[in-house]
């Protein structure tokens, strides 16, 4: 009997077709493995009963020809490609590296990838990738920053595919938000430098129309506080370490300079620590620091960032549950708001 076996394995192996050069078809998977394409394709969709023996035959032949599904010729079929964008402002930006892996994980286990579209918060290019993406096919976008994505206008044929925007409400019938509490974080947090005694408190804010938030929180902390703010301590800086050290040596050129900044970022205020650095200043004995985000590198400066922690991750893993949630048709109602706290994080800085 196995040498009977041992004979028709032999057949079966010199009746195979060479392995095919360029893309391998199921037709040429079912002809290597001596079936009909029918078979192989209900060994790989698993919707239909095949024989143990059959089946590994099959799968035999797609290992030794290294047989990949069309995903072209799927997503036709099934009208899903599987695949959500994400429009981020600035890649390099600690937040937004987070926030997209917080989004991957949460899609993952519903069989969705994801790729990235980095804008540098510049509308025109925002527009342009919405285009590209909604022509590609994606299931569904999520937009990183609401402040740039409010400038995208959606046509009709554009209000099935589902959307995510962190920070604001869009004008789209499927559009859920996720919004950090930008607002309450910003107030605790000047709030806090008033509480320690800190006179001349000033702010370095995001770029013009960007942060309004947390312009907006800060502000009632100090009109809370009774401390005026006149209009040379509200500066701008771009989001980033470069803009908030050159924002910082402008304050540090004052007549009477700050003791204490609130910056909108992170990366601000570890540009600002730069120049209090260069200075020869104490912190937080000569002037206090804090941020806003509490990315990686906040602990990573000398003395530790005191910072408002933006939750990152899960504002992403957030977007990313309410997006499934829709591409499983388990929610179909109108656009739903998910407010994240930000809360203060107290270290070395202040």
């Amino acid at each position: 009997m196995p040498a009977r076996e041992s004979t028709r394995e032999s057949t079966r192996e010199s009746t195979r077709a060479p392995a095919p050069p360029g893309r391998v078809t199921i037709a040429e998977v079912a002809l290597h493995a001596g079936v009909s394409p029918t078979t192989v394709s209900h060994v790989l969709s698993g919707k239909r009963v095949v024989g143990a023996t059959t089946r590994d035959t099959v799968m035999d032949a797609i290992r030794e020809l290294g047989y990949r599904p069309n995903a072209v010729a799927r997503n036709l079929r099934t009208r899903r490609s599987h695949m959500v964008a994400v429009m981020v402002p600035d890649l390099t930006n600690p937040f937004y590296a987070v926030l997209t892996r917080g989004l991957a994980d949460a899609v993952d286990g519903a069989g969705y990838g994801t790729f990235v579209c980095n804008t540098d918060g510049i509308h025109e290019r925002e527009a342009k990738f919405f285009q590209d993406v909604m022509d590609r096919g994606v299931d569904g976008i999520v937009f990183a920053s609401g402040e740039t994505a409010s400038q995208v206008t959606f046509s009709p044929a554009d209000h099935t595919t589902p959307i995510i925007c962190i920070g604001e409400q869009l004008d789209h019938p499927l559009c859920d938000a996720v919004v950090p509490d930008d607002e309450t974080g910003s107030r605790e947090a000047g709030a806090f430098l008033a509480d320690r005694g800190y006179q001349r408190i000033a702010m370095i804010q995001g770029p013009p129309r960007y942060g309004g938030p947390r312009t907006a929180g800060f502000r009632a902390a100090m009109v809370a506080a009774k401390r005026k703010v006149p209009a040379e301590l509200m500066v701008r800086g771009d989001w980033t370490r470069r803009g908030g050290y050159a924002a910082m040596q402008g304050l540090m050129a004052l007549p009477h300079p700050p003791d204490a900044v609130f910056c909108a970022n992170d990366l601000m205020a570890i540009g600002a620590m730069d120049v209090a650095h260069e200075r020869g200043l104490d912190v937080p004995g000569d002037l206090a620091i804090v941020g806003f985000d509490d990315v990686d590198a906040a602990t990573i400066v000398t003395p530790t960032l005191t910072t408002v922690r933006n939750p990152a991750y899960e504002a992403g893993s957030t977007a990313g549950d309410l997006l499934m949630s829709r591409l499983a048709h388990r929610y179909t109602g109108p656009g739903r708001t998910v407010v994240l706290p930000c809360a203060l994080v107290e270290r070395g800085t202040a």
